[in-house]
């Protein structure tokens, strides 16, 4: 479910739910690090989560405050967006592109509300992606409990990892969201039996025929060339990717 092999033309074709997300966080940090004065400090002052204004009534705040990450906080918003990379496509393919989106929207403005209503102080400022991350781990939580033909042990083996190493690190590390990471994860979790009612398993067969169905001209050994000697090592490299980000986010704080 987690393993990518589309170019990146299929990717934004397949997934543009995913795509779009992920251009929205990459072009919104962009513009808060290269004009800190104008347009980026703008965009922070009017979309960040500031507990004392969505007190007075800003309430887009729980929801604007998803895209908006810190301009020197350069690994949390790659760790998102490498987050939406790797869980995003299953479940955009699985959901439809409205219900991932009502998901990822739903489980972000979730963690921010509960941030607003734990955070001790008014003037408590949050932003970022990491709640709607843990959503759509929450929503994987649940296939693995109660819907476990919607996903392969292997898969499930990832998502437990990472939510295992992302909890602690939001436990033990300083000026990390903890609202905002469990109840991101509760809200996806909670979702599960009215999200996933009707949804099939990922089909990794749908992006193949698509494939096939944008080659112009028949190549009798195109089966031939689809045999290269490094898919043995495609799982090992995803787990080493996942252990990497770990350790970063424990030396980090990346979460």
């Amino acid at each position: 479910m987690f393993l990518r092999t589309e170019s990146f033309k299929q990717f934004i074709r397949l997934y543009p739910i995913v795509t779009s997300l992920i251009a929205i966080q990459l072009v919104v940090w962009l513009l808060i690090l290269l004009f800190p004065i104008g347009i980026g400090d703008a965009l922070f002052q009017w979309g960040a989560g500031v507990n004392l204004l969505i007190h007075q009534g800003e309430y887009w705040r729980l929801v604007s405050a998803i895209f908006i990450h810190d301009p020197n906080g350069i690994m949390h918003v790659l760790f998102n967006c490498f987050s939406l990379v790797l869980f995003g496509p299953a479940l955009e393919q699985m959901l439809g592109k409205l219900k991932f989106l009502l998901v990822f929207l739903f489980t972000g403005a979730f963690g921010n509300l509960f941030t607003y209503i734990i955070e001790p102080t008014q003037f408590t400022i949050h932003f970022g992606a990491s709640g709607a991350i843990y959503g759509l781990l929450g929503l994987y939580l649940y296939m693995i409990f109660f819907r476990k033909h919607l996903i392969d042990p292997s898969s499930s083996q990832i998502v437990i990892v990472i939510l295992i190493i992302g909890v602690l690190m939001s436990l033990f590390r300083p000026n990390i969201n903890l609202a905002a990471h469990l109840f991101g994860l509760i809200g996806g979790f909670a979702l599960g039996p009215i999200i996933l009612s009707r949804a099939k398993p990922y089909n990794p067969w749908l992006k193949q025929r698509s494939r096939e169905d944008s080659t112009a001209s028949f190549d009798p050994n195109r089966w031939n060339k689809r045999r290269f000697p490094w898919k043995k090592y495609v799982i090992p490299l995803l787990w080493g990717i996942v252990i990497i980000l770990g350790l970063l986010g424990l030396f980090g704080g990346i979460l």
